[in-house]
């Protein structure tokens, strides 16, 4: 019994003792489906026992993931041995076979290699000496049905030896299944024929195809995985996943015939503390896989949000810090994973030198290669050094290497790379503060065009952290919510890319203002340097915003920014966040907004700059997160901003916006008769005209014209300029008019981004609402029908949004993780006439609902509603009056309206989470 598992063998499963009871209780000479039931009892019930005893000890011992996964290998290859017995001895007993009647039985796979999560795949190859015999199809068949009826997923394949060559010949994935072959039972000789066979006839000489085709699989697989920065990584499959480890692993067997990857240390392809880390990374990627398999029940990979804290807990992962433990988890893993992506490179390097794998298409396709400086050659297509004690001499090379790849357009080696990394110790104060350092960092910013390609490998590799101390706390750190695609460091890094893509010209159409604040000249230094520190603050208790704007009032002068460069730099990254919440989270039609935006930014220069900062900053969070939506709402502010800095405060006053509005509205109707657009003009109060564009007033305009007193009228149109569908009311004002709308809306499924509403002199109701669906699309046209017809079900009162809404306000599964403290606000200064109210809190189907159902109960006005999704996280800000049209003044009534909202959140997200 092997003596390397997380428990005695014998606990697990005790083979003997099992088999003995297990012939004693199969009655001889009963049918096979009798045999085949007491069987599969038995083995049940020890299968039950051994894994009992392998998760008790793993929960005791949470990183013993090599132990654990030969445990689950040797109880399965229990249950496959004795159920060959059975099948063999007492179902299928053959005393005189044939030479043709012999059969082995052998693990391929991941299984074959010995290393088994709980719910993994039991891959089994049955072979043969020639073509499968009527007695080998009976032993495979009741061996099959025994396994299933015990619940494994077994993946099996019945194959002579000549048809494993052929077939390895013909697929890398059959050959690299067989590559790992494991003899269980059977014939030992037929096992061995194998092997001997595999490796004169297939694996022999083919070394190089094998190495190709293994590279190719890995880049496949990760295209469609995603990045190693994905903040829900796949942990078998993705980009520095068990895969890659396992690729390492299959390379090292066919190109070195061994199991073993400390020989890669004696051989000198490893240093002996990168094989330790390589040895720590299988060991927590293991650790991680086999504690997602046991929370779930079943073979699940992904390490989705709400799996990461458990995870983490039963890893003995705590707060602290002010970060939460799944926050550490995370980072760790994030780490190990760029771990397994440095070995990978060393071993292809050692495999080039040996010419196992070709050399990269880059030098097959261009025979002259780019020049390069003295100290500096290409090899295989990749830059690399001459001699590494010249080269280490002057430390300002573990910078210059990196401005010579973007100037050559060439990688650097990895032999390059791992230089720079065991000498990271050369970057200290002296070289940090030394100008032509400086120089040379701004130079990889500023300079190249791509400054995203030099930093994401310095980041890799330390060199980033290491010269930029206060960079190093947010490598790998991972935020623990559904808004972030991925790490901190990544962001930052996309940011600058995106950045990059702007001063290109590649973005002019989809970002014509930031596009043309680049083209008209900024500092860049200031943009560059602000964006890579914007976020450096993040991951302590202190808000990350002023934090990282002290951090900067260090880092800026050391990269060499002049004291008025460093002023702007500090001020950008405490004020990061600040366009992004006035354009999200205020009113942008309301004057004061943008006036106490204006008095906050004071410059055009600032203006300019935070602008771009902003939408790098939002465009660098991930895939979707940008949209036209807020693209608008962006443009919007900058434009009426600019406007008042350069024309002055007046360009906003109300009465001015009031005019031209009224204006622009005469002119859309010009084909109207002179009384009607009269009649449209005086029926609606001052904020009304400033709450809209003049698309908004002409279909108001539309609605209103001859409207009934009990008429309820709509327009539902897409809004393509925002990516929402725009649906437009009017009807008889009453109180509670906007929760009844947004009950309706809730009923449909509907997800609404932004609201106003208006009430008219002769006492109609306006309301505009901004909608999308719960993939954040707008409604096609297919879909508006039965939108249409389930609102006015609702406002009708033939559906009661209140009840009908009930059954469907629950969170999916993966996002019960996230819990979202609740904050509300009062301002009574953001805006001259109204009081805002901003309800920061978890979002969940209906919240929206349940907000304006508890202020109409306590007869508040809500005249607009702007809402600011981040994730998980949602911040609603409503524009209200009282009863008598009057702000909010008393406290006691303040006070009353949050009780209220606060417990009305509180039912809601009992229900969600119910």
């Amino acid at each position: 019994m092997p003596a390397d598992l997380i428990a005695p063998a014998a606990d697990i499963f005790d083979l003997p003792a099992i088999r003995t009871d297990l012939f004693a209780a199969c009655p001889h000479g009963a049918a096979e489906q009798e045999v085949r039931k007491v069987t599969v009892a038995l083995l049940n019930e020890a299968a039950q026992n051994g894994r009992k005893v392998i998760r008790e000890a793993f929960e005791r011992e949470p990183f013993g993931a090599r132990r654990t996964t030969r445990s689950y290998t040797w109880l399965t290859d229990g249950l496959v041995t004795l159920a060959f017995e059975v099948a063999t001895q007492i179902l299928h007993p053959k005393h005189n076979p044939t030479d043709g009647e012999r059969l082995a039985v052998l693990a391929v796979g991941g299984y074959g290699r010995g290393e088994m999560a709980p719910f993994s795949d039991v891959d089994l190859l049955f072979l043969t000496p020639y073509k499968v015999t009527p007695w080998a199809e009976s032993v495979i068949e009741s061996m099959l049905y025994i396994l299933w009826d015990l619940k494994l997923k077994v993946g099996h394949s019945s194959r002579t030896v000549r048809d494993c060559v052929r077939l390895g010949g013909e697929d890398f994935t059959i050959r690299t299944a067989m590559l790992e072959a494991r003899h269980l039972i059977g014939e030992q000789a037929l096992s061995d024929r194998l092997e001997e066979r595999l490796w004169a006839d297939l694996f022999e000489g083919t070394e190089r195809q094998f190495v190709e085709a293994k590279l190719d699989e890995r880049d496949a697989r990760h295209d469609k995985q995603g990045q190693r920065y994905m903040v829900e990584p796949n942990v078998k499959e993705g980009k520095g996943g068990l895969r890659d480890l396992q690729s390492l692993f299959w390379i090292i067997k066919y190109v070195h015939h061994s199991d073993d990857v400390s020989l890669l240390v004696k051989r000198g392809v490893f240093l002996p503390e990168e094989y330790e880390t390589f040895v720590q990374a299988e060991r927590f990627l293991w650790a991680v896989r086999c504690h997602l398999h046991l929370l779930s029940g079943r073979a699940v990979e992904q390490l989705t949000f709400d799996l990461q804290p458990e995870v983490a807990a039963r890893m003995g992962y705590n707060d602290r810090a002010g970060r939460r433990a799944v926050e550490w988890f995370m980072q760790d893993y994030f780490r190990h994973a760029t771990a397994v992506g440095d070995l990978t490179r060393i071993l292809l390097t050692a495999l080039e030198a040996d010419h196992a794998k070709a050399p990269p298409l880059l030098e097959r396709i261009f025979k002259r290669t780019p020049d390069t400086p003295d100290g500096y050659t290409v090899t295989h297509g990749r830059l690399a050094i001459l001699d590494d004690a010249a080269f280490l001499k002057d430390p300002l090379n573990l910078l210059q290497i990196y401005e010579e790849g973007l100037r050559t357009g060439l990688l650097i080696h990895p032999d390059a790379m791992r230089l720079v990394k065991a000498n990271l110790h050369l970057i200290d104060d002296r070289m940090r503060n030394d100008p032509r350092a400086q120089k040379l960092f701004l130079d990889l910013l500023l300079n190249h065009g791509n400054p995203e390609r030099a930093l994401r490998r310095m980041n890799e590799l330390g060199v980033l952290a290491r010269f930029i101390p206060e960079f190093a706390p947010i490598v790998a750190m991972m935020q623990f919510n559904m808004y972030h695609h991925y790490t901190v460091d990544e962001h930052t890094i996309q940011c600058l890319w995106h950045l990059s893509e702007i001063e290109h010209g590649h973005l002019q159409e989809e970002l014509p203002v930031a596009s043309t604040i680049l083209d008209a000249g900024v500092n860049r230094r200031v943009l560059y340097v602000a964006l890579l520190l914007h976020d450096i603050g993040k991951g302590r208790e202190e808000d990350h915003a002023i934090l990282g704007a002290r951090i900067s009032r260090t880092v800026a002068p050391r990269l060499g920014l002049t004291k008025d460069e460093c002023e702007t730099v500090e001020w950008l990254v405490r004020y990061h966040l600040l366009m992004s919440d006035m354009a999200q989270k205020r009113d942008i039609a309301d004057p004061r907004t943008v006036r106490d935006f204006a008095k906050a930014v004071k410059t055009r220069e600032r203006l300019d700059l935070l602008t771009v900062l902003t939408v790098c900053d939002i465009r660098g969070v991930g895939p979707g997160v940008w949209n036209n939506w807020k693209a608008a709402l962006i443009r919007a502010l900058y434009r009426q901003t600019r406007r008042a800095l350069e024309g002055g405060m007046e360009a906003l006053n109300r009465e001015n916006r009031g005019a031209e509005a009224k204006k622009a509205l005469r002119e859309a109707l010009s084909d109207w008769p002179a009384e009607d657009i009269a009649r449209e003009t005086t029926r609606h109060y001052g904020p009304y005209w400033q709450g809209l564009h003049v698309t908004g007033h002409v279909i108001f305009a539309n609605l209103l014209r001859g409207i009934g007193q009990d008429e309820i009228r709509m327009d539902i149109h897409l809004d393509s300029d925002r990516d929402a569908t725009r649906v437009g009311f009017a009807l008889q004002d009453h109180p509670g008019i906007f929760s009844r709308l947004t009950g309706a809306l809730a009923l449909v499924g509907a997800n609404v981004v932004d609201a106003r509403t208006f009430t008219t002199r002769d006492g109609y109701a306006t309301a505009m609402f901004w909608i999308q669906d719960a993939d954040g699309a707008p409604y096609d046209d297919a879909r508006i029908p039965r939108l249409r017809q389930m609102i006015l079900k609702t406002l009708t009162g033939e559906v009661i949004a209140r009840d009908a809404i009930l059954p469907k306000d629950k969170l999916k599964k993966r996002e019960r993780a996230f819990k979202v403290p609740t904050h509300v606000t009062f301002d009574n200064d953001g805006s001259e006439i109204f009081t805002i109210i901003e309800v920061d809190t978890r979002d969940r189907p209906a919240l929206l609902y349940d907000i304006t159902r508890t202020l109409a109960h306590q007869n508040i006005y809500i005249a607009s509603a702007v809402i600011a999704t981040y994730g998980e996280q949602v911040v609603d800000t409503f524009y209200v009056k009282d009863m008598f049209g009057l702000k909010l003044h008393s406290q006691a009534k303040r006070d009353l309206i949050e009780k209220k909202l606060r417990q009305a959140l509180a039912e809601g997200t009992e229900r969600a989470y119910g």
